[in-house]
């Protein structure tokens, strides 16, 4: 093919001009000049590595975080389950108790999956192109060229007129692909976790105050209740006195 006949041109002029710097004059004038080099690109292949590991902590940690939600879910209800237990029907507010119960229910499960909604999947699905990105890394460990061709599909799509971000974004799950500086790769990783941390907070922030009405509902159930049986002693029901 075209890029083998090229390569085979290029040893063969090295071979009888003796000299390395001459390859480099060739290449751009056979405007191969921007091949990245070895170096550059073990350069990204590092910063790959720090963002695949980076993004495997979180994504552990975000499971874990879910998990324990799960598990508050669960034990929110069975705390407010004991109540309804020891409830007398004759008691102030009992409808209001077993009401509080069942929205709080609801309100750890809507915060349970809008996180999963918002957060994990999206999380998950940028990992998800980690895989195939390695695969690319392994065949160009052996040959250079499916990463300039990446690039400049890449760059191609950056200056279309019909910019689809999109489609770009799928294209840059990590720096590599970019051709870019140290910087512009903080500059990636800096977009994903604002947007990441920005979601779990303002959900996390709604929760906590939707709840706390729910709370502030209950306590004001039980000081009334309270207040209609302060005469009452605390005693065990049967106990000698």
């Amino acid at each position: 093919g075209m890029e083998f006949s090229i390569h085979s041109f290029l040893r063969l002029l090295k071979r009888r001009l003796g000299k390395g710097d001459d390859k480099s004059l060739v290449l751009q004038k056979l405007g191969k000049a921007d091949e990245t080099k070895d170096e550059q690109f073990e350069e990204y292949v590092q910063n790959f590595k720090r963002q695949e590991a980076e993004g495997s902590r979180l994504q552990r940690e975000l499971r874990g975080y879910l998990a324990a939600i799960k598990g508050m879910q669960e034990a929110s209800k069975k705390l407010t389950e004991s109540l309804h237990e020891v409830y007398e029907p004759e008691w102030y507010g009992r409808e209001d108790v077993k009401m509080v119960g069942e929205k709080c229910d609801v309100l750890w499960e809507d915060f349970h999956q809008k996180l999963v909604d918002g957060s994990l999947l999206t999380l998950d699905t940028y990992l998800g192109q980690f895989p195939d990105i390695k695969t690319r890394i392994a065949k160009r460990s052996r040959k250079l060229v499916d990463y300039d061709s990446a690039r400049h599909h890449l760059e191609a799509l950056q200056s279309s007129k019909r910019r689809d971000e999109s489609r770009i974004n799928k294209q840059t799950p990590c720096v590599w692909l970019k051709f870019s500086s140290a910087q512009q790769d903080s500059t990636e990783r800096v977009g994903f976790y604002v947007n990441t941390f920005k979601n779990i907070s303002s959900l996390e922030a709604k929760f906590h105050k939707e709840i706390a009405l729910l709370c502030h509902k209950l306590y004001e159930v039980m000081t009334k209740l309270g207040d209609q049986h302060a005469d009452k002693a605390f005693t065990i029901l049967g106990a000698p006195r």
